[in-house]
């Protein structure tokens, strides 16, 4: 299906908000050149077009952005009203090969990455090949440039299952990670880029910021990307029954898109330098038996049935649960997500039904 995210207005009205809600620190990178790595994935095109709307309604010198994606989970369409938009270069290529940019560079966003455990199961080696080489590139470009800020999208997964006592968990936390179950893929070469980046910090300088994104949901979250919220949206809009792949009890705390995106932005355009930073939302953490409930509910006339997986490792070293801990974020950047899930969940409702003509 050829699928026309730059038409949806539902993301413009979240770029539009989170522009407005950001109008000072943004001001901090007018007239700045931005590479952005993974610009045509969920995360990154939020970044491509909340800078779009900047320099059309905020900035009175535009920035220039240098996208770097090879669309091996993002989809061409999302940024294909970019293309020939002067502020914006795109390079389709894989960020893990060697890079030759043609400008200096103020600001870098690493956010390729293959995110879905569906499709990072499937490419293990391309993941951990964008995560630690991707990563390296970028840094060492980075290093060179002197730039201002460089962000890393780590992942939440890098805690893999705390015990109880560290729910919510904090930055602090260590983890408690398989090093080579089948999502070890992911996990550890997140982990290691973290790594890479408080030693780039410390030994360089590098002034890099690491976030940690909690469950992040929200339109441009392709409905066959086969995370739970999207899964259960596939089954409810096109009228089977919600399929749940468990027993319904872990439980996970989902952050709407237009929050990450301002968390992320906070992070990134701080001074604090060498740290990670959970972003995520800490109001609900909701089992996927209530997840598929309230789904079921919106939606309207759908059933709920429990079955196994088709894929062997579904659930092996996945995390009974998972919710941040967003004292250091809320301290540091003044970070408050505002998106409640009903309302998230319905704004991605409204933008599935009006991309895919349901």
């Amino acid at each position: 299906m050829n699928v026309l995210l730059k038409e949806s207005n539902v993301i413009q009205e979240d770029v539009k908000a989170i522009s407005n809600d950001l109008v000072q620190e943004l001001k901090k990178a007018e007239g700045s050149t931005w590479l952005i790595s993974g610009g045509g994935g969920f995360l990154g095109g939020y970044f491509l077009d909340v800078i779009d709307y900047c320099n059309q309604n905020v900035f009175t010198k535009p920035c220039h952005v240098i996208c770097v994606e090879n669309y091996i989970s993002a989809a061409p369409d999302r940024i294909s009203h970019l293309t020939a938009n002067q502020n914006f270069e795109i390079i389709n290529q894989d960020i893990a090969k060697p890079l030759t940019i043609s400008r200096d560079v103020d600001y870098i966003v690493h956010a390729a990455s293959i995110a879905s455990p569906t499709f990072y199961r499937q490419y293990p080696i391309e993941t951990i090949e964008t995560n630690v080489w991707g990563l390296k590139n970028l840094l060492d470009l980075g290093k060179s440039q002197k730039v201002k800020s460089f962000l890393f999208f780590s992942t939440s997964e890098i805690y893999g299952n705390p015990s109880p006592e560290y729910i919510p968990t904090p930055e602090s936390y260590n983890g408690n990670v398989s090093c080579t179950g089948p999502r070890a893929c992911y996990d550890e070469s997140k982990r290691l880029g973290e790594t890479l980046c408080v030693n780039y910090h410390q030994q360089h300088g590098l002034p890099v910021k690491v976030a940690r994104p909690f469950n992040v949901y929200g339109p441009g979250l392709k409905i066959d990307d086969k995370r739970v919220i999207p899964d259960f949206f596939n089954d409810a809009l096109y009228k089977k029954k919600i399929s749940i792949l468990s027993n319904g009890s872990p439980t996970r705390s989902f952050c709407y898109i237009s929050d990450a995106i301002k968390g992320f932005l906070l992070a990134l355009l701080s001074d604090h330098h060498g740290e990670a930073f959970n972003i995520g939302n800490d109001e609900v953490e909701i089992s996927m038996q209530g997840l598929a409930q309230r789904i079921a509910r919106i939606v309207g006339g759908v059933e709920i049935e429990y079955r196994q997986s088709d894929e062997a490792n579904y659930l092996t070293d996945n995390p009974q649960r998972r919710c941040p801990d967003l004292t250091k974020s809320k301290a540091l950047l003044g970070y408050a997500p505002k998106v409640n899930l009903d309302e998230g969940l319905g704004r991605l409702l409204a933008w599935y039904k009006q991309i895919y003509n349901l």
